[in-house]
């Protein structure tokens, strides 16, 4: 069993940026980000291998978006650039066995609130 803890969400202006965390109990293969926006289906964000060297993006973060791993600290990052007004979400923690589009996720956490204001 493995324990997700996400904190760094809150409320920024557009355009500005945000670094969200995500704290693990233990290793998985893989450790990813999705986002689900009220009334809106649950959207994949970014994912990264335990080992940092092979990671995949969603459309909406490719370019203002970057996915790291502390395996040190067993902490999961998404740096978050230039937020627009549709970034606003709950942005969730997952880890599971693959690093691949599609693939199921094992453990998910609770989510930290994202509110991008104009």
């Amino acid at each position: 069993q493995v324990q997700l803890i996400e904190s760094g969400g809150g409320l920024v202006q557009v355009g500005e940026s945000l670094r969200l965390s995500c704290a693990a109990s233990g290793q998985t293969f893989a450790m990813a980000w999705f986002r689900q926006a009220p009334r809106k289906e649950r959207e994949f964000v970014a994912a990264i291998n335990w080992s940092g060297t092979g990671t995949l993006y969603g459309r909406s973060a490719k370019s203002r978006f970057t996915v790291s791993i502390d395996t040190s600290e067993k902490t999961l990052y998404l740096q978050m650039n230039r937020l627009n007004t549709e970034d606003t979400a709950r942005y969730i923690c997952a880890a599971g066995p693959s690093l691949e589009f599609g693939s199921a996720y094992d453990y998910w956490g609770q989510g930290t609130q994202v509110t991008v204001s104009s």
